[in-house]
């Protein structure tokens, strides 16, 4: 087999491993970014929760676990 065919060979695996990874990736990174969308929509309609709230709370979510922890 001539050179040329091994290095198309080769580029089309490369090319399709790379176009499956990056899919998988795109794919689970628009399922988590739904799954948020709703989790905020949910807190904002039955709570009244705004986005700006709840990322407060994230924000000061090691402070609040560390006095779970250690009672201060």
């Amino acid at each position: 087999m001539p050179l040329e065919l091994i290095i198309l060979i080769a580029s089309l695996l490369v090319s399709w491993l790379v176009f499956n990874w990056a899919f998988k990736v795109l794919k689970a990174s628009v399922g988590t970014a739904i799954a948020l969308a709703a989790i905020v929509l949910v807190m904002q309609l039955l709570f009244g929760i705004g986005p700006n709230q709840l990322f407060q709370h994230i924000t000061h979510l090691p402070e609040t676990i560390g006095k779970i922890i250690f009672g201060k």
